[in-house]
């Protein structure tokens, strides 16, 4: 049986995000994993993959942890011999594709998002699109989750090799189901996102201030980890009854469920963004920036809204928008965010496109 290899730097992000294309391999091929070791990893190995404990400094910059991740890799593969390698962020996608064309042996890459060491001009982009553009020479073939990413490494001649877009990591349409829309006199909006600078929180908590001023029956709640330096700030507002901060939490459903829009007002370089994708498949309207990632969920007006990046007052004109809307065209833009996520952004268009490139390249 022929062998895969998937280089990650998490399993949070393997699992929820790659799980169903991981189900449709482990049927035809060995699948191995190699990552840090973290909660879901079970889940994983109930699949049907076996997991190697990879060491990864997500954040560093070290140039030996560097290099002791890139031999890592090229033992694993000397270990393993997979007929195809998968790689999915910045370090794996780096290391892992060196590895992977040093030891001769195909891979396939995923730009899950560019990451604020390569979107931002500085000593330390240069360094890392030299990497990439190393990296991903050989690659059987490169995938894109938003046209700007693919636009930026086109004309910085960074790969010269086959690459296809697709739509993020694409949305489980049976898990993010439909949900019906919620009744009562209380408008609620949802932040969902790790509670720091580049996800917009400041914005969004001052639009929050702003707005609960004005329109005392809107309500706004903040899921996600909250880093050190938000926490007194969010427990202030929670204080004031400006928000409510619900924490971590594995299961957003139940608070779509009484949810009437998502705003999610990052700047953040990411791919395609998964909580815009599971609001609108959930028939949430949702309020976002104009960034890649991002605007290619909304159709302005018809599903939600696209406001100016750290722009509180545009982000408060948006949702001023949304208040004046009656409950049934509240409720439609929700139907046609599903609609749109049905047609364009079912996770099935990226599983058949990752077996067509995997059955070519073993």
């Amino acid at each position: 049986m022929a062998k895969i290899l998937i280089l990650a730097n998490n399993d949070v992000g393997l699992y929820r995000f790659r799980r169903e294309l991981i189900e449709q391999l482990v049927k035809d091929y060995e699948v191995y994993i190699s990552l840090p070791y973290g909660d879901l990893v079970p889940n994983l190995e109930d699949l049907g993959c076996k997991f190697i404990n990879t060491d990864i400094s997500r954040r560093g910059t070290n140039p030996l942890t560097d290099l002791k991740l890139f031999m890592t890799y090229k033992n694993i593969i000397k270990n393993i011999r997979p007929d195809v390698v998968l790689t999915y962020t910045i370090k794996p996608n780096v290391y892992g594709g060196l590895a992977s064309r040093i030891s001769s042996v195909p891979y396939i890459t995923n730009i899950t998002g560019l990451g604020t060491a390569v979107e931002n001009e500085s000593i330390l982009q240069k360094v890392t699109l030299f990497l990439y553009k190393n990296a991903l020479r050989k690659a059987k073939c490169v995938f894109f989750q938003n046209e700007d990413n693919l636009k930026f490494f086109i004309e910085r001649n960074v790969i010269g090799s086959k690459y296809r877009l697709i739509p993020g990591s694409g949305v489980n349409l049976q898990q993010y189901k439909m949900l019906d829309y919620p009744g009562g006199n209380n408008i609620n909006f949802l932040f969902v996102a790790r509670v720091m600078k580049e996800k917009g929180i400041d914005q969004f908590l001052e639009a929050a201030e702003y707005i609960r001023k004005k329109h005392s029956n809107t309500r706004f709640h903040v899921l996600g980890f909250c880093e050190e330096n938000y926490e007194k700030k969010l427990e202030e507002l929670q204080k004031k009854n400006i928000i409510k901060y619900h924490g971590m939490q594995s299961d957003v459903k139940k608070f779509h469920a009484f949810s009437h829009c998502t705003i999610h007002p990052t700047y953040y370089p990411e791919g395609m963004s998964n909580v815009l994708l599971e609001s609108a498949s959930c028939g949430r309207p949702i309020i976002t920036t104009n960034r890649s990632g991002c605007r290619e969920i909304v159709e302005e007006g018809v599903n939600g809204y696209v406001v100016n990046q750290k722009d509180t007052k545009d982000l408060i004109i948006a949702i001023e928008k949304f208040l004046s809307l009656d409950y049934n065209l509240k409720r439609n833009m929700g139907i046609q965010g599903r609609k749109k996520i049905e047609k364009e952004f079912n996770r099935n268009i990226v599983i058949n496109a990752y077996l067509e490139e995997v059955k070519e390249s073993v």
